[in-house]
């Protein structure tokens, strides 16, 4: 088998469906390759670690019709070095694959083909979605996903039919994000399921204006763009009940500029060091306005008046540095509004758009 492809797009494909390639392959160490099939003017990648799985697929002359396992890294390093423009010749024999650019030559080991296990296969009527306004709603939800298999139901993304489209919701049980999509009949009516978070996440990176069709299948869902598929699979159980965590209404309310914000709370937390990601920074809230402030024991303290307009009684709450930063973020708004109740209780965070809410629990200070 062999195939000739322009080096650019060779390389954006494989990148592509490298995102999916099992990082610890354990007991199949062949998922620690991408799979080529070759068939007429075309060669198909696909990574995955069982959990998540992306194909990518490319125009190319093709000799032969076939499949062969590539070892993922290798390949992607030896791209990302050949000179951008040229043709790349792959011609891949029984257990190696011949790699030929302009007066460059490897020669490189194959995984055995037969070892790759057999993948999620689109499943179930396919459904039309507006690519962007998807890839805005994963892009404000998926960073409050758990990064924790220890409990895998926070690793998913919730998505929920409502009476106007669809909810997406995530939480790591510090922080949770609600988006609202008017218009987007995802699922059937009344129906949910929980997606995996990264999934979503390699998916928000892929989309752009064009429509993304969905299969929803019993044990995965798939979408497919153009010339790429990413495939997610579903995560069984019961997600927590997260509207009982959001009160009706908030005594208290601060509206502040979001750059300025951003700036203030990314130098105040500077005293955290390594650590600041991670360090609380206190939120001290009065008619005055608002005067952030961080302490890092052995290290030092800092602090910033930031100009805002608060509605309440003086409240003094600290969050996570990091996670508040994601919140202002996500809301992507001139304007961020932060309404709360007092300092134990958790705060919401919302932009200019009312179909998102992003609520955070505080840190507790001395």
């Amino acid at each position: 088998m062999k195939f000739v492809c322009e080096r650019d797009t060779l390389e954006k494909a494989v990148n592509t469906a490298y995102r999916a390639v099992a990082s610890r392959a354990g007991a199949l160490p062949v998922l620690s390759g991408l799979q080529a099939s070759l068939s007429a003017g075309s060669v198909e990648f696909t990574g995955s670690d069982l959990e998540l799985t992306i194909r990518s697929r490319v125009e190319a002359d093709v000799e032969g019709e076939g499949k062969a396992v590539l070892v993922a890294r290798l390949l992607v390093d030896t791209l990302a070095k050949l000179q951008s423009g040229t043709r790349v010749t792959v011609e891949i024999g029984d257990d190696q694959a011949r790699i030929e650019a302009a007066r460059f030559r490897s020669e490189l080991r194959t995984l055995a083909a037969s070892d790759f296990p057999r993948l999620p296969d689109a499943e179930g009527d396919a459904v039309k979605v507006a690519g962007a306004p998807l890839a805005e709603g994963l892009r404000q939800v998926v960073p409050a996903a758990s990064r924790d298999d220890a409990r895998p139901i926070l690793t998913g993304v919730l998505v929920a039919s409502t009476a106007k489209g669809v909810r997406l919701v995530a939480t790591d049980s510090y922080r949770l994000a609600v988006r609202d999509l008017a218009g987007i009949a995802l699922l059937p009516e009344g129906q949910k399921v929980l997606v995996g978070a990264k999934g979503l996440g390699e998916l928000q990176r892929l989309l752009g204006d064009e429509d993304v069709e969905v299969f929803l299948g019993e044990r995965y869902v798939t979408f497919r763009l153009a010339t790429t598929e990413v495939s997610a699979r579903l995560i069984e159980g019961d997600f927590p009940n997260y509207q009982q965590l959001i009160p009706s209404g908030y005594p208290n309310k601060l509206t502040v500029d979001r750059d300025a914000l951003v700036a203030a709370v990314e130098r105040v937390s500077l005293v955290g060091g390594s650590n600041r990601d991670s360090a609380p920074i206190r939120l001290a809230m009065s008619a005055d306005g608002l005067e952030l402030s961080a302490t890092a024991q052995d290290v030092g303290q800092s602090f910033e008046p930031v100009e805002a307009k608060y509605e309440g009684t003086d409240l003094t709450v600290a969050f996570n540095s990091r996670f508040l930063l994601d919140g202002i973020e996500a809301a992507d708004a001139p304007e961020i509004t932060i309404e709360s109740t007092d300092p134990l209780k958790p705060a919401v965070l919302r932009g200019g758009d009312a179909d998102f809410l992003y609520l955070l629990m505080p840190v507790r200070i001395a």
